[in-house]
């Protein structure tokens, strides 16, 4: 009797170690549980592998319930569960098209031509000085002008995180990615030229020095060519259009009697 009970211990030890759980006698795999904790991209802990547990669980429950009530076996259900499964097939069906047809070189060079006109203007290469006072500021082009090295006095002064290591160089930007007051200082200084005066913004006083100024220039295609397939296939009127040329090909190789 005693070895019975063990047995019958061992046995269902044996079983729990392989699945995940055990619902009124129906096994839910630990595969399903591992799937379902790596597909949540969560880390791999005890407390996700219980959530995840729990929604197993949760869902074998449902399903059992739903055939004990014969729910699964409503006309209306059925139709609801066929049209689930037709959505699924007809968006997998459509993705695995577009990804081996591709998008067309003409949608892409569309496309391309759109974005291209966004690049418009000037970028200016340009290097400063910020400190919290004016009077530090005004004894900086002091300096600067005695024969100060911008740079250098950068590194040492500047209280801009970003650029003070870099001896004051904020690299290419826009005049609209910067705040208005240096903006408007920037794009009136010649190549080379330095502010006369500190210029004043939120964040504190600026010396500026323009170091050159260039047309925008456009990236190639091929460079953003990932971007814009991004762009094209977004679009529900490229959508459409595509999913109808989809039907086209399949009807026109079709037998339909």
């Amino acid at each position: 009797m005693t070895i019975g009970v063990f047995g019958a211990t061992l046995l269902s030890s044996i079983a729990l170690a392989q699945n995940a759980a055990i619902v009124n006698g129906k096994p839910i795999p630990k595969a399903q549980l591992d799937k379902l904790v790596q597909k949540s991209n969560q880390p791999d802990n005890p407390q996700v592998r219980d959530q995840a547990r729990e929604m197993l669980v949760t869902r074998e429950l449902i399903l059992q319930e739903a055939n004990n009530r014969g729910v699964t076996q409503r006309e209306s259900v059925r139709e609801q569960l066929e049209q689930s499964r037709m959505g699924i097939l007809i968006a997998a069906v459509f993705e695995d098209y577009v990804e081996k047809e591709g998008v067309a070189e003409a949608d892409l060079k569309v496309a391309y031509e759109q974005v291209k006109g966004q690049y418009s203007g000037k970028e200016y290469h340009v290097e400063h000085i910020l400190v919290e006072k004016e009077a530090d500021a005004k004894a900086i082009i002091a300096q600067i002008k005695a024969g100060g090295n911008f740079e250098q006095i950068a590194k040492e002064k500047s209280k801009d995180p970003g650029s003070a290591p870099n001896g004051g160089d904020l690299g290419w930007v826009s005049d609209k990615a910067l705040v208005p007051e240096f903006s408007k200082a920037m794009v009136q200084l010649k190549k080379g030229q330095i502010t006369d005066k500190p210029v004043k913004s939120q964040f504190g006083w600026h010396i500026i020095k323009l170091d050159d100024v260039r047309d925008v220039k456009a990236p190639s295609m091929d460079e953003i060519k990932d971007q814009l397939k991004q762009m094209i296939t977004a679009d529900q009127n490229w959508q459409k259009a595509k999913f109808s040329e989809m039907m086209q090909k399949l009807r026109a190789k079709a037998k339909i009697q």
